[in-house]
């Protein structure tokens, strides 16, 4: 498990001060990916050759090449550095796990080697593969878990990007931004790139944001059914369009959407079973996206448990048109979010 904070490792680059071995995952990559970076500018320097640089990817790992860079010498560099990229422990086979285990427990000084999950995603933690590489790696270097940010730490890091763009940024406008955004810190920072430059680095105002930011899906997605539980069926239609415009696929569009009715459901289940909302992080994937489930405890109030499944009915019916039948898929999409409209409709009126 983590043995290291970010603020640590943040300050043990700055300083230089290195150990040998890290192990760096978590679901921001962003941050996996920037702070892998940060390690290997700080061994190696910002103008480092490939001489002293090797990386090997999951597709292509090797322990015996692995441990053969390790192992050699650097070249007119008092390190080398040495890069792994989304080992997955649950593939290797024992004798491949009992040779890396022994490279990392014997590290040469001269050495610093990074196992960075940039893409991959640990499923569960908890496996016996697992528990023994946490185990091992702790013992021999540093262990960073890298997670979401927390609303709050997202607009204080758009409002220091802006400010050392020489740009301004109300916290409002920030929250804005994360609105339209999500909260990937990857899009956030090229939409920060993006309003700085058209703003021509001075202030970036509400009608910029409106005019240059580029809605990701799930938050489309989301406004369109927040404005279907508000019962603003206009701008439903008008998030729909928005989707198509943006040429996003039907099928994602449903899966989006049928993930924030699922989320209600389980949500108004846990509740009227007399188990708080927050709990069901501990029996479905909702680590790093509690959001969801304030989202859905606040939105499923407006819908009784029969509407909800009576939605998940026409959603899986809809599902299933769009792949199995030559109807138009905006057609489908249209006249699934009538039916949507209907059932809220009649909820009201009970």
């Amino acid at each position: 498990m983590p043995n290291f904070t970010e603020e640590s490792l943040k300050k043990a680059i700055k300083e230089k001060d290195f150990s040998n071995l890290y192990f760096l995952f978590g679901t921001e990559k962003f941050l996996v990916k920037y702070y892998t970076e940060g390690i290997l500018k700080g061994v190696l320097g910002e103008k480092y050759t490939s001489f002293n640089y090797q990386r090997f990817k999951a597709d292509r790992v090797d322990i015996d090449q692995i441990s053969d860079s390790v192992e050699s010498l650097p070249l007119m560099s008092s390190k080398k550095f040495v890069l792994v990229e989304d080992l997955d422990i649950e593939k290797l086979g024992n004798t491949d796990q009992k040779k890396l285990y022994e490279l990392i427990g014997d590290l040469p000084a001269t050495c610093v080697l990074v196992i960075s999950h940039i893409t991959f995603e640990i499923k569960n933690n908890k496996t016996q593969k697992w528990k023994k590489f946490f185990e091992q790696i702790g013992k021999s270097g540093i262990v960073v878990e890298l997670n979401k940010r927390t609303d709050l730490q997202l607009e204080k890091q758009l409002v220091n990007w802006a400010k050392k763009r020489n740009t301004l940024l109300s916290v409002a406008n920030a929250k804005k931004i994360i609105s339209y955004c999500g909260k990937e810190l990857t899009m956030l920072r090229n939409e920060m790139e993006k309003l700085c430059a058209f703003v021509n680095y001075k202030e970036i105002t509400e009608t910029a944001i409106d005019a240059i930011v580029t809605r990701n899906l799930e938050t489309t997605v989301f406004m369109l059914s927040k404005a279907l539980n508000s019962g603003n069926y206009s701008n439903v239609y008008k998030q729909l369009d928005l989707l198509f415009y943006n040429k996003e696929e039907p099928v994602a569009i449903l899966a989006v959407l049928s993930m924030t009715y699922i989320d209600m459901y389980r949500v108004q289940i846990a509740i009227e079973s007399g188990v708080k909302s927050s709990e069901l992080v501990k029996y479905f994937d909702y680590k790093g996206k509690e959001f969801r489930l304030k989202n859905a405890e606040r939105d499923s109030k407006k819908l009784s448990t029969k509407s909800l499944r009576k939605c998940i009915e026409e959603i899986v019916k809809a599902d299933i048109l769009l792949k199995s039948s030559r109807i138009d898929k905006r057609v489908i999409l249209e006249e699934l979010v009538s039916k949507l409209m209907l059932i809220y409709k009649r909820e009201k009126k009970c």
